[in-house]
């Protein structure tokens, strides 16, 4: 297990490196920075002052060496020191760019986390109750819905949700409020996109959950524990249940990754300030370190997810072998 993340963890860490370096030569070796953060009414001499006071001055190396030192050890700027991890200053609000992700991230890991706990257990739920209860009315009712739900997109069921819920006064309008601070407002307040985010999400865990613990239970080994005269609901969640989990185990930790990396689309249909509105506002804004900096922290959270599923294999089914 050891080598194994010792090895997954080597990887991601070139696997950022070089996500860094092409980000980095192409937002910043293909425009002028400088002139962006400048701004529409810019002189010359501001110009110049810009370019020293950021190190825009220096070789395109030299400054990705500095922006990689920057952040282990911290950087000087001209309107201050910048502690480790160091992305830089934001060329729109002059704000640190960790410090503003970190302030971000509670709101986006709410949303992610808070969501992520109703689609799966909706959609393991009803997946496990159509396998179980295969070829019945009740299967192909849930089987249709969710085939209908899947194509569903947020962009269209979070503006009728607003127009529903909200509009019409049933619901306040979705906001981030500090778990620790209100926990009642902080489960309100993200109430509303998580049913959407549940809803379309849904579908996809009910056709997959229902999918593996259908092949599940025929495998020879649930077979053989059926024939010993175990009950069918003791074989069903003793044996195929625990087997059905790595196709969803995948599947979770690829969303759980991009939504944690910003739910941009979500956050911006039910304005929420999170990573996701971040992002969209910087690209908008060409906040070339606020985009570099989003960039890199959603890679890595992509990668860390990957590394624990690929971890997580190896309890849930003993027979999967990490090297």
């Amino acid at each position: 297990m050891l080598q194994f993340l010792f090895r997954r963890t080597f990887g991601a860490a070139v696997i950022l490196l070089l996500l860094s370096a092409f980000t980095f030569f192409v937002f910043f070796g293909a425009g002028d920075p400088a002139m962006m953060s400048c701004g529409k009414s810019c002189t010359a001499d501001n110009l110049a002052l810009i370019r020293q006071n950021l190190g825009l001055d220096q070789p395109l190396t030299t400054q990705y060496w500095d922006f990689l030192v920057g952040i282990f050890t911290g950087r000087d700027f001209s309107i201050g020191h910048c502690d480790a991890p160091c992305f830089g200053y934001s060329f729109a609000t002059k704000q640190d760019v960790w410090a503003t992700l970190m302030d971000r991230l509670p709101t986006t890991a709410s949303l992610a986390a808070g969501g992520a706990l109703v689609f799966l257990t909706v959609g393991l739920g009803t997946g496990l109750l159509a396998a179980y209860k295969r070829g019945s009315f009740l299967d192909k009712v849930l089987t249709s819905v969710s085939m209908v739900l899947s194509s569903a997109q947020i962009y269209i069921l979070g503006p009728i949700a607003l127009g529903i819920f909200v509009y019409s006064g049933i619901m306040d309008s979705p906001r981030y409020v500090p778990l620790t601070e209100n926990p009642a407002g902080w489960f309100m307040g993200l109430l509303l996109p998580w049913l959407v985010m549940a809803t379309i999400f849904t579908a996809q865990y009910t056709r997959m959950s229902r999918s593996t613990m259908i092949e599940q239970l025929q495998e020879e080994h649930v077979r053989t524990a059926k024939a010993k005269g175990m009950s069918g609901s003791y074989v069903f969640l003793r044996y195929a249940w625990r087997g059905s989990l790595i196709p969803i185990v995948t599947i979770l930790g690829m969303d759980l990754s991009s939504l944690f990396g910003g739910a941009m689309i979500t956050e911006f249909t039910f304005s929420l300030a999170g990573v996701g509105r971040l992002a969209v506002d910087s690209v908008i804004t060409l906040d070339l370190p606020m985009v570099m900096g989003v960039m890199i922290f959603s890679a890595a959270l992509i990668l860390l997810f990957n590394i624990i599923v690929d971890a997580t294999y190896a309890f849930i089914d003993p027979r999967v072998r990490l090297s």
